[in-house]
């Protein structure tokens, strides 16, 4: 999103009356750095009213303003999400439930009753068909059906809902488009997926972060400093011209109502007010940047910890690789040709709905020039579908007979067909077994002869595009990748060699993955996984980053700290990515506002005691037209750089993958260096016109 696009004049306008109504004290004294900032504007203003000037009024304007875009920062970083709320809330609509009474699994004899959705509780069971809308979150406990969840992702394709297994979960608001469905209500009234959604985008539950709560600390420890600095200098300068009378009276130095308002505006000009009015719109604005990638963050904290993950638990399926094993070679042993493998290898598949199977096909399409022939123009044909029993599954074309599956299983139907074990096979499935891909065996059987095999299907897990350089990004970070599967270990090594993962947990149990995240975790880490079982639900928990996919089960999405609508898993990078980027942009503008605060100490405080003190006219290298336009200058301008940095603070410091000590130097370059340099430039600018005001040089 550009800076054009954040600093919209329609997008301000919309969001100042929030700005505005943020200057209630009840609310400001959460942020300390501004509520000190609105008690100085509240005493300027006083001040002026009673003694007033050119240079009280002007002065208490900026700093009411200061305050004011203060509060515009978090304005608009809140307002950035309720259009996406006010989605929710037509997604949430007025809803009539049709709640069964007495129904349990194919029994008889239950009632339906028609109520408002707002009055279901948990552990009600509703019936919801065809056109209707889900009144609720809940699981699926009987039938299958086609779900239009648009109104929660965004994502106009249906999805398969259905009772059963990690796909059964269903979110109020969402609606059936095909079918009927029977669901069990997991939520409480006001707790549904959408209630949690709306006021975690609006920032109504948005609580502060340890990270920002450290830092909050931080920057009421120097305001309290520089308070009690700003109170010795009245004294100082009472002093200092009693020592001096001949020094020559200043509009900044004299005066019963002006003093106090230079002290206010100088205490603001020196407490960290640019990260003390963007600290909380970072933090809003990073949960915005996930929930425009669709992933829902249950509190700001697992933001911010996903920025410090050292290690990430990635499941090989869905995320490393495709998900589907794929047909890459047929391996004809001696004396078979592969045309003739080819063939018996996609006749044994046409009635294969599988992914692996329907590879098969296509490859042998693909790869061997064969017309993908129809089930119809076969005549007669007997389909032998797959068991766990026989681990094979095939076709019987009259006198002849085809088999495919496991190689174990296919040679012992060879040999009970009369065949014999060839020597070819066994190296042949060994060495795909090694090489981490997956041996299938074809073999046939002809009336009045013995069975024989053909040759091995060579199945392949494929990586995704692209893995080995995301890994290679995330190991720049220093975070280490670990991939979780339940293949053996030759298998799993073997992808994760050709992935670039750092490590791997093979035939992983959910114990296992429990055990390894408490491991990593006593060793000082912290640990990111996804998952979407009820079995995934302890590990997720656990997990200091948990991101549980919206189409698993309710227990997995309760446990994970966050939710990504789009059931991505390979998403957890991007939320990684997002994380540090949060955590930089922090830093990066703290570093900036404490670097402003030098630079202004030492463009002000010259130009006000030069005449008092000579000596500290070396000082005075902005050369500023007088105390008075010194001070306004630098009120207007710390105003002024908290409205620039608004767009920084909703974008985020742009991440590279790089060194923790890459990074601090770049900070301390770019905006420690930036930070010194632009209130001198600023300020000096900002005095040429303030000069030529009537009533304040």
């Amino acid at each position: 999103m550009s800076a054009t696009t954040l600093l919209d004049p329609g997008q301000l306008l919309r969001s100042t009356p929030d700005a505005l109504r943020k200057l209630n004290p009840t609310t400001l004294w959460r942020n300390p750095v501004m509520f000190i900032v609105e008690i100085g504007s509240v005493f300027t203003t006083v001040l002026a009213i009673v003694h007033p000037t050119v240079f009280a009024w002007i002065t208490t304007i900026w700093l009411w303003l200061t305050v004011v875009f203060a509060n515009l920062a978090e304005a608009v970083a809140e307002g950035r999400g309720k259009a996406q709320a006010a989605t929710l809330r037509r997604a949430k609509q007025d809803t009539v439930a049709r709640r069964l009474t007495g129904w349990t699994p194919g029994a008889d004899g239950t009632v339906e009753v028609q109520v408002p959705a707002a009055e279901l509780r948990l552990g009600d069971v509703v019936v919801v068909e065809a056109g209707q809308v889900i009144p609720g979150d809940g699981d699926v406990v009987e039938g299958i059906a086609s779900v239009d969840e648009s109104a929660i992702t965004g994502e106009s394709a249906p999805v398969i809902r259905e009772s059963g297994g990690d796909r059964s979960a269903v979110t109020g608001g969402t609606r059936v488009l095909s079918d009927r469905i029977v669901v069990r209500i997991t939520q409480k009234p006001g707790e549904s997926f959408i209630d949690r959604m709306i006021a975690l985008v609006e920032g109504a539950n948005r609580q502060k972060t340890p990270n920002e709560i450290a830092l909050n600390i931080l920057l009421a420890a120097l305001t309290i400093i520089f308070v009690l600095a700003v109170a010795t200098l009245q004294p100082l300068a009472i002093f200092a011209k009693a020592q001096n009378p001949a020094a020559p009276d200043t509009q900044a130095l004299t005066g019963y109502g002006v003093t106090g308002i230079v002290l206010v505006s100088l205490l603001v000009c020196l407490i960290p007010t640019t990260i003390g009015a963007l600290l909380s719109a970072i933090g809003i604005a990073g949960m915005d940047r996930l929930v425009q990638r669709n992933v829902l963050a249950m509190s700001g904290r697992a933001v911010e910890a996903a920025g410090d993950v050292d290690t990430l638990l990635l499941d090989k399926t869905g995320t490393i690789t495709l998900g589907n094993r794929q047909a890459s070679e047929f391996i004809a042993i001696d004396g078979v040709s592969t045309a003739d493998l080819a063939d018996a290898a996609q006749l044994s598949s046409l009635a294969d709905e599988t992914p692996e199977g329907r590879s098969v096909v296509v490859y042998a399409k693909t790869g061997h020039g064969l017309r993908e022939r129809t089930t119809g123009e076969l005549g007669h044909v007997t389909w032998i579908e797959f068991s766990a029993q026989t681990r094979m599954s095939g076709v019987d074309l009259g006198d002849r007979k085809i088999r495919k599956g496991a190689a174990t299983a296919v040679m012992t139907w060879v040999r009970d067909n009369g065949g014999h074990p060839t020597d070819d096979v066994g190296p042949i499935v060994d060495g795909i077994s090694a090489s981490g891909g997956t041996p299938l065996l074809v073999a046939e059987h002809r009336d009045g002869k013995p069975a024989r095999a053909l040759g091995v299907i060579h199945l392949k897990d494929v990586v995704k595009a692209g893995m080995r350089e995301r890994f290679d990004e995330m190991r720049r970070m220093g975070i280490r990748t670990v991939m979780i599967t339940g293949d053996n270990p030759a298998t799993a090594r073997a992808i994760a060699a050709e992935a670039g993962v750092d490590d791997f947990l093979a035939e992983a149990t959910p114990e296992d993955k429990m055990t390894l995240i408490k491991r990593e975790q006593q060793g000082g880490n912290l640990v990111a996984m996804t998952g979407d079982g009820t079995n995934d639900a302890p590990a997720l928990a656990q997990a200091d980053v948990g991101v549980a996919m919206n189409t698993g089960t309710s227990a997995a999405k309760e446990a994970g700290n966050m939710v990504d609508l789009d059931s991505d898993p390979t998403k957890l990078i991007e939320i990684v990515e997002i994380g540090k980027q949060l955590l930089i942009t922090r830093g990066a503008l703290t570093t900036f506002s404490i670097a402003n605060d030098v630079a202004k100490y030492f463009a002000i405080i010259p130009a006000m005691f030069a005449a008092v003190y000579p000596g500290l006219d070396r000082l005075n290298i902005m050369r500023l037209d007088s105390p008075t336009s010194a001070i306004l200058s630098a009120v207007i301008f710390n105003a002024v750089v908290i409205v620039a940095l608004i767009p920084l603070a909703l974008r985020g410091v742009r991440y590279t993958p790089s060194s923790a000590a890459t990074l601090l130097r770049r900070n301390l370059l770019v905006y420690g260096a930036g930070g010194m340099i632009a209130p001198f430039v600023g300020i000096k600018l900002i005095d040429l016109f303030i000069q030529f005001v009537p009533g304040i040089s």
